[in-house]
């Protein structure tokens, strides 16, 4: 056998070695998390709440290249479906997948109302509006005390079921967060292959070129508005179940800047990106808890160190979710 045979066949052994140790520590990591704590299990879920959030807005800024500062106000969208239709304050209390599908609806809506006024805009001026956008949906459920409770919040919701099974305790919502994270991130990865992701990534990288070449960029741009804010209603539905309690402090300027620097630093256009990247920004402050005056320090270090060495982001965009694929079953 020849030396240039040699290598070949190195390659894939050498490629495959990375894919495989991922797989099996995420398994692993799976498979244990239900035998800890109540107090690290609700630490995962908000993890896995996070992901799923990051996933969402992943689609608008990593596919789609749109600078989307106001997502938290989908998650509002749904934690507030959830808080109006499964509680006393309007004395409603539908079951828990159809508001599940209500919020779903409604956050499409909302997203796609966003998406039409800005569908010109770039950039900073993108950004600007859609912060401002965020900021008014914030202030609005602080203000319509009479509907949303105000600064008071939402509280006493219903406890969540599905088809009569109960779900209330910190287990529960970590394996129905685990099975909606892997459902919503194997659709979105499959969207990105299609013809409409393949119409985001031309107008992430040239909007003129891309309508240039017949590309409704007005209907790929709403597309991705409207699955994006689909998504983070979805998070904001479970959030709310499993706290039982829905108020404004939760959907702040920081929580969008948050879910921003999640896909920044974990890797723009990545699934696998974004669970790098919200293991660092939520699990590292909880590790550090005993060192909280200095733990934000540390973590912005920590953060401008990674943007330096890894502007590209933890997770190139290149080792996605197929290179795993392919790396465990060798297709």
């Amino acid at each position: 056998m020849s030396s240039t045979d040699t290598t070949m066949q190195s390659i894939p052994r050498t490629g495959r070695l990375v894919p495989i140790v991922v797989f099996i520590v995420a398994i692993a990591l799976i498979a244990l998390t239900p035998f800890l704590g109540n107090y690290y299990i609700r630490v995962v879920n908000g993890l896995l709440i996070y992901i799923l959030l990051g996933i969402g807005l992943n689609i608008v800024i990593g596919y789609a290249g749109l600078l989307d500062l106001g997502f938290v106000a989908f998650y509002a969208v749904g934690a507030y479906t959830y808080g109006l239709l499964a509680s006393a304050q309007l004395g409603i209390h539908l079951p828990f997948l159809l508001i599940v599908l209500i919020a779903a609806l409604l956050g499409m809506l909302v997203g796609i109302l966003l998406g039409v006024p800005v569908l010109k805009l770039r950039g900073d001026y993108l950004a600007i509006v859609t912060l401002g956008f965020g900021e008014i949906i914030r202030i609005l459920v602080n203000n319509v005390d009479w509907l949303t409770g105000g600064p008071k919040g939402i509280a006493r919701l219903d406890k969540a079921s599905i088809f009569g099974i109960e779900i209330a305790r910190p287990v529960d919502f970590y394996w129905l967060l685990l099975v909606t994270v892997f459902i919503v991130a194997t659709i979105v990865w499959r969207m990105e292959k299609s013809i409409l992701g393949k119409a985001w990534a031309a107008i992430r990288e040239d909007q003129d070129a891309a309508r240039g070449i017949g590309i409704n960029t007005t209907n790929a741009k709403l597309a991705a508005f409207a699955t994006s804010a689909t998504i983070g209603s979805i998070a904001g539905v479970i959030f709310a179940a499993s706290q039982r309690f829905v108020s404004p402090e939760s959907f702040s300027l920081q929580e969008s800047v948050l879910i921003v620097l999640m896909i920044v630093i974990g890797g723009i256009g990545n699934i696998l990106g974004i669970i790098a990247g919200a293991a660092i920004l939520i699990l590292l402050p909880e590790v550090l808890r005993e060192f909280a005056e200095w733990r934000i320090l540390f973590l912005g270090l920590l953060m401008i160190a990674l943007i330096i060495l890894r502007p590209a982001g933890i997770v190139p965009r290149s080792f996605g979710p197929e290179r795993l694929i392919r790396g465990l079953f060798g297709k």
